[in-house]
């Protein structure tokens, strides 16, 4: 009987933890777009989710990393997703860093694509050092507006 109760209350945590797919997330937040090349501000409130967009096609090179963590007082890395715009081979998609704003404050948060570095980075070609790039995004965590409502 214990066996079976316990199998009936994993089952719906099973689907509510979003287990399946490779998808850790499926609440991105306010979504903010860069690309190689650009510099993007970025304005939340503490405890707000947020995620950091970039175009990708992984099937022709693109490999977006995260260069650093940011400052953790300031926000917080929750997950790499990835998703794709078709299902057939070569089809675009876009890569999202999803973070949780903290603490007041302003931090740095760089993504590189490291177009065909392969798993070695180290002896990436000529071309690849060329094609490669970085996304900046400036995060500032305000405190919530107040809402003129004592406490």
């Amino acid at each position: 009987m214990r066996g079976t109760v316990a199998a009936a209350l994993l089952v719906p945590l099973l689907a509510v933890s979003g287990c399946g797919a490779g998808e850790w997330v499926t609440d991105y937040g306010k979504v903010a777009k860069g690309g190689k090349g650009t510099s993007v501000q970025v304005e939340v409130t503490p405890g707000q989710r947020f995620s950091l967009a970039v175009p990708e096609n992984r099937s022709v090179g693109d490999d977006w990393d995260l260069v650093e963590l940011p400052d953790t007082k300031v926000a917080s890395f929750i997950s790499e997703e990835h998703e794709s715009e078709g299902d057939e081979p070569g089809s675009s998609g876009t890569a999202y860093f999803v973070f949780n704003g903290k603490h007041p404050g302003t931090t740095e948060i760089r993504l590189r694509d490291c177009w065909r570095c392969g798993q070695d980075r180290t002896t990436a070609t000529e071309e690849s050092r060329q094609q490669s790039g970085e996304a900046v995004f400036t995060v500032t965590v305000r405190e919530r507006p107040s809402t003129g409502i004592p406490r």
